[in-house]
């Protein structure tokens, strides 16, 4: 599914137009990308947590030659389903 077919399933679920659906959506999607990056986190009852990753710089090794390279720090964005979407998927 992909953002079109959500903003279908939301008009048709909500009986609203697509354009309005579509801006739920994106509000929605903005209070995510906002609690993220300002590293409060966002919680959706049932759903799951986004948060934000920090991992610290590393020595990984390259698969081909062995050789050791420098990995510096980098921030990534984190999901942990909750218990109502763990139950859907199975």
């Amino acid at each position: 599914m992909n953002k079109a077919d959500l903003v279908s399933t939301v008009a048709v679920d909500l009986g609203c137009s697509r354009a309005a659906a579509s801006r739920a959506i994106d509000a929605v999607l903005r209070g995510i990308e906002h609690g993220v990056s300002t590293g409060e986190g966002v919680t959706i009852s049932g759903f799951g947590t986004f948060t934000r990753r920090e991992r610290a710089g590393r020595t990984v090794r390259n698969p081909a030659t062995g050789d050791p390279i420098k990995v510096g720090p980098s921030i990534s964005v984190g999901f942990r389903p909750g218990s109502r979407l763990r139950e859907a998927v199975r």
